[in-house]
């Protein structure tokens, strides 16, 4: 029994090194792309004047359950932006708060009374008010509750551009983010889809509808998110742009062909995911009905939305977003090892279900393992201390590159302390948060039964 245990230790050790190695590859590979795709795409415009991409007609939709605190001042923040055609649709989804009245009262709007085609099923609307604010078209309808999605699918239904942008009640845009969205659909005529860049708006100061200072703030727990999402967004996401294999354009901020979405089916009202869900659908869609196509990733269409400022509020949003993971990729796991998909087969699939969805269970067995390779006094401590230490040093060291690129490509203004805080912050999440996350997730499991409908409450200031 004893020598059974012993090569059971020696294969799961060997797993963990090459799981481990692995991910530091690709870490690497991220980091050094998106860096150069930066650095290219920066000195192209030092020589080349960007095209004015204003002439695109775009609806913005805004999806709002119970966001009476943050509701007026992000629609007002979308008012003023430098574009030239757009309308702005907020569809409150059934809130129990003031959220509609408030938007009807600040912007002294006037029911309306029109036929709304639904061609993506959702919940009815039960009224429809409409106002001219800035010569930018704003739209409310009020419907019953249906949940995010559900929510999005009619606001697709009732806009009137063939090209539509979602994002959340708390989130806002800088001034040009909505030429710098569309910018890929006037470079590339197959486009359905592009993302953009999210940050924390808590680290941010505006000036003019755009961010120039980058500061953090008092709070720990927002600052390690924040250096958690210059990571994600600098990262894997433009590596996998680069063979049209993103399966994820986060709901805060996307930009979508309203008719590729409609003839895919529209948002799932069951999925916490809905954001990857509707990815991972226009991915099969367009390649089962072998339609030419391709997603985008623009770094440059920066939206800020707010983070948890509490561990509670932390907790049920990324226990949301660990579900929502859970159902896309269980929904559409035909995507795996289909040659029909290539790269985002064997790859993005791959990476979301080993290095995000199962990552969590993967390390509470590494713990397991590494308590069973002590008793049984095989363990070198030795050994495992200098390898844990060296991985922190690379996993600190990939988190601030991301961040550094960050402040490139956004030219924000930092002081020396900024960066001695950043290059602390960056040990403490890698060190420290991504294993409050982990635990996050494992809950996400355990609970997913009674959970799986549930989107809970983030408080917002």
């Amino acid at each position: 029994m004893a020598d059974m245990l012993r090569v059971f230790i020696y294969y799961v050790s060997v797993f963990y090194l090459v799981y481990l190695i692995v991910f530091a590859a690709f870490s690497f590979l991220s980091i050094s792309i998106g860096a150069y795709k930066l650095y290219m795409s920066n000195r192209v415009l030092r020589y080349k004047n960007k095209l004015k991409h204003d002439d695109l007609p775009v609806s913005v939709l805004i999806p709002a359950y119970n966001e009476s605190v943050t509701i007026v001042n992000s629609v007002n923040s979308l008012l003023s932006l430098d574009y030239q055609q757009y309308e702005l649709i907020v569809i409150d989804d059934g809130s129990e708060d003031d959220t509609a009245q408030k938007i009807i009262d600040t912007f002294d709007m006037k029911q309306a009374y029109r036929q709304i085609e639904h061609k993506l099923t959702c919940e009815p609307e039960t009224a429809i008010y409409e106002t001219v604010v800035n010569k930018v078209p704003l739209t409310l309808i009020c419907k019953k509750n249906g949940g995010k999605g559900d929510a999005l699918n009619m606001g697709i239904n009732a806009a009137g551009h063939p090209y539509f942008v979602c994002m959340d009640a708390d989130s806002k845009l800088q001034a040009d983010s909505l030429k710098e969205i569309v910018a890929p659909v006037f470079e590339d005529d197959e486009i359905v889809a592009v993302g953009g860049m999210i940050l924390i708006s808590q680290c941010l100061q505006m000036k003019n509808g755009k961010a120039v200072r980058y500061r953090f703030p008092p709070n720990l727990l927002v600052c390690m998110q924040a250096v958690e999402y210059s990571r994600s967004f600098l990262a894997s996401r433009i590596l996998m742009d680069t063979f049209n294999g993103n399966l994820i354009i986060s709901g805060a901020f996307g930009l979508f062909q309203r008719s590729a979405v409609v003839a895919a089916g529209g948002y799932s009202p069951n999925n916490l995911g809905e954001d990857m869900e509707l990815v991972l659908k226009l991915h099969r869609f367009c390649r089962n009905n072998k339609i030419p196509y391709r997603m985008s990733y623009q770094p440059s269409a920066i939206c800020m939305t707010q983070a948890p400022t509490t561990f509670r509020d932390l907790w049920s949003q990324r226990r949301r977003w660990h579900v929502g993971l859970f159902q896309s990729l269980v929904v559409h796991r035909r995507i795996m090892f289909n040659l029909k998909f290539g790269l985002v087969s064997f790859f993005s699939y791959l990476y979301y279900m080993f290095y995000e969805l199962m990552s969590p269970i993967i390390e509470l067995f590494g713990i397991f393992a590494i308590l069973l390779a002590a008793y049984m006094d095989v363990l070198n401590i030795e050994y495992m201390i200098v390898f844990l230490v060296i991985y922190a040093i690379y996993g600190t060291i990939i988190s601030l590159s991301a961040f550094s690129k960050q402040i490139y490509i956004q030219k924000f203004r930092v002081t020396f302390l900024d960066m001695i805080k950043t290059l602390f912050l960056c040990a403490l999440e890698f060190i420290f948060f991504r294993y409050i996350l982990v635990v996050v997730r494992i809950a996400a499991f355990i609970r997913y039964g009674r959970n799986k409908s549930t989107w809970g409450k983030i408080k917002r200031v």
